[in-house]
């Protein structure tokens, strides 16, 4: 699919909303990339995303990336250093494949709703927010 097309598709307003809905549970930073570019590699890209969309610089280094490159179809979930200490590789796979499943029905919204509300369920778990906790990056969908 092309990716005029899939952001077209997506519900944006939903999305951002539940990325408000997980962040207001959590100090943890929530982001979603569509790309226009192709990544058959997609986790490198996706961690090229992260580092140009400042994620590495929140103050807990608990952001998550859902990167999607429609063009390759192909997608990465990564999150920054504490969160992978926190939650591992199964929680990823567990994630991605469920996101895939929707991906293949042509869900995309609930693809990505899907792995918002898992992402930011681990966010709250091991990041609750503190007293001055503030939204330290934007919630709308980053289609550069």
């Amino acid at each position: 699919m092309k990716q005029p097309e899939f952001i077209q598709r997506l519900d944006h307003p939903a999305i951002e909303a539940a990325i408000a809905q997980a962040e207001r549970l959590t100090s943890g930073e929530i982001r979603v990339v569509v790309t226009l570019v192709a990544a058959a590699e997609p986790v490198p890209a996706a961690e090229k995303a992260f580092g140009e969309l400042g994620m590495a610089g929140t103050k807990q280094r608990n952001g998550v990336l859902f990167f999607v490159a429609p063009v390759s179809q192909t997608f990465a979930v990564i999150g920054d250093t504490a969160v992978h200490e926190k939650c591992g590789d199964a929680f990823w796979r567990e994630v991605s494949a469920a996101m895939t499943a929707s991906f293949k029905c042509g869900e995309f919204t609930a693809g990505l709703l899907h792995g918002i509300g898992r992402a930011g369920a681990l966010l709250a778990e091991h990041f609750p927010p503190g007293p001055d906790d503030t939204d330290e990056l934007p919630n709308r969908v980053v289609c550069p």
